[in-house]
């Protein structure tokens, strides 16, 4: 399911508990609603909003953090495909095999990305056609050094090649983080019926009616938003791929 109909089902269930209460108003009893009742309920939403604004905000910074590692993860695989191949460049002419597979594996998984954009496929889907670092790692197998500089320069190369494989496969499970459903219920039936409790004491007119869902609007962005920053590869905050397209036009000079 799409953070955009998540966060449309959270609107409609929390403004809808707003609703609800302003509804209940005229059903309940009088003795239900005066003073003494009044402040249990304010006394319960406030426990309520409590909870609630602490999960939410532990959650917008845990998507955050999520969001943050693969941007630089991006960045970091980014900076050591320059290095790899400006080390393989000082080797000599012999690795100059490694050099054009490496621009090609990496010219292909810049393209397979944008693909995956286009059509709309997800970041898991395009693990194997984007996964070519083992071919560049079998080309340096392939090299045999003649000198102890070239030793030196090949075990670097071997170094950030499995650096570069490490990391992407890392950043591939960290962008599958997803928010346990039963969490994301339990966080909407929270705000729903702390909405119920604000709508039960409301005054009945358009501006409170306003009001209410403009907030129920705000929350369900805040979950929203929590999605969003959870699905770093995917949906409409993506990382950056500015790194990547940097690091393809550097390779080969």
């Amino acid at each position: 399911m799409s953070s955009i109909t998540i966060g449309l089902i959270a609107a409609g269930c929390i403004f809808g508990g707003a609703l609800g209460g302003v509804w209940l108003q005229n059903r309940l009893p009088r003795h239900h609603l005066d003073e003494d009742s009044f402040e249990i309920v304010k006394l319960g939403a406030g426990m309520l909003a409590t909870v609630t604004a602490l999960v939410l905000g532990l959650l917008v910074s845990s998507a955050k953090s999520t969001f943050d590692t693969v941007n630089e993860g991006i960045r970091q695989v980014s900076a050591k495909i320059i290095m790899l191949d400006r080390i393989t460049a000082q080797y000599g002419p012999d690795a100059k095999a490694v050099r054009d597979q490496l621009k090609q594996s990496f010219t292909a998984s810049v393209e397979a990305a944008a693909l995956r954009k286009s059509v709309g496929a997800s970041g898991w889907a395009t693990v194997q056609a984007t996964n070519r670092v083992e071919a560049v790692q079998a080309r340096l197998r392939e090299l045999t050094p003649q000198t102890d500089g070239q030793r030196q320069l090949l075990l670097q190369a071997h170094q950030l090649a499995g650096d570069v494989a490490q990391t992407r496969w890392l950043l591939m499970e960290e962008a599958q983080n997803e928010l346990p459903l039963p969490l994301l219920a339990i966080l909407i039936c929270w705000l729903t019926i702390l909405f119920g409790s604000f709508g039960l004491f409301s005054p009945r007119n358009p501006t409170v009616i306003t009001v209410l869902f403009v907030c129920a609007c705000s929350m369900s962005a805040a979950i929203f938003l929590i999605l969003e920053l959870n699905r770093p590869l995917d949906g409409f905050l993506k990382a950056s791929g500015d790194p990547l397209r940097n690091a393809l036009h550097e390779l080969g000079h």
